[in-house]
């Protein structure tokens, strides 16, 4: 079996199902499903008589979708997110010359951070200024 392919299914099945439902909620059709969904449900309307019930339907519904689509986004923002770091850590190591502590900022609390990116403008300015960092 060829390694992308054992790759897919050592996925958990969380993992399987985020990554296609984050897939489906992002194209525009999905869009324009939930665009029709709203409008029908707004047309529907005078037929219920706009009562509670016509309205607990569309807040109930927006609110369930609404809450696990959290979850998905966020699960899809924490593997890209630790993809991203895993490649730029990746990038670091290669770099010849390339300070190896920098590997793992994201680890560290805001106080350091905010010092290295203070750091980091210092030699930006500099570098703009002509002198060397």
């Amino acid at each position: 079996m060829p390694s992308h392919v054992a790759l897919l299914t050592d996925r958990s099945l969380f993992t399987r199902l985020s990554r296609a439902t984050a897939r489906w909620a992002g194209k525009p059709q999905t869009f324009v499903v939930a665009v029709a969904v709203i409008v029908l449900w707004g047309l529907s309307g005078p037929f219920f008589g706009f009562n509670d019930t016509w309205q607990l339907v569309i807040n109930t519904s927006t609110t369930i979708v609404t809450f696990l689509m959290v979850f998905i986004i966020q699960n899809s923002q924490n593997r890209d997110s630790a993809a991203m770091q895993i490649k730029l850590d990746e990038l670091i190591v290669r770099l010849e010359g390339a300070r190896e502590e920098l590997l793992d900022l994201e680890e560290l609390d805001e106080e350091k951070l905010e010092a290295i990116r203070q750091e980091f403008e210092l030699r930006a300015s500099k570098a703009r200024n002509g002198k060397p960092a």
